[in-house]
């Protein structure tokens, strides 16, 4: 009977902990939409490659600046695992770089760096 209540009293308390915890209520805020990792990863490389054909057909910096700064927001969705954050943020650093070539006109070392970054992202998937 005494190893009855330790059981049946464990039992209670780990179905308590998991009803309410937070990864068990957890839902993101209305109107938001959440993507898959690897969806998340194809979308900010799309939006790298926008970048790279802008600059190969002859955009001005501004243009080019705003396309990266539009790939940057957009890598933030990028969620699964502290591997991936990392390496996510390694990438993100070469978008900085390319931006702030971008904003000086200096069209040809951010094309490398958005190359180098679009590298970085499609390299994520393997961390997955």
């Amino acid at each position: 009977m005494k190893n009855l209540k330790k059981i049946l009293l464990s039992l209670l308390v780990a179905s308590a902990m998991g009803g309410v915890s937070a990864v068990a209520v957890a839902e993101s805020d209305p109107g938001r939409i959440t993507y898959a990792p690897t969806e998340a990863i194809d979308m900010v490389a799309a939006k790298v490659k926008v970048a790279i054909d802008a600059v190969s057909t002859g955009s001005d910096g501004e243009a080019v600046a705003k396309l990266i700064k539009d790939a940057m927001d957009a890598s933030k969705e990028i969620n699964a695992n502290d591997k991936v954050d990392m390496a996510r943020s390694r990438a993100n650093n070469k978008l900085k770089s390319a931006r702030t070539h971008a904003k000086e006109n200096a069209l040809q070392e951010a094309e490398q760096e958005l190359r180098n970054a679009y590298k970085g992202f499609q390299d994520l998937k393997g961390l997955l």
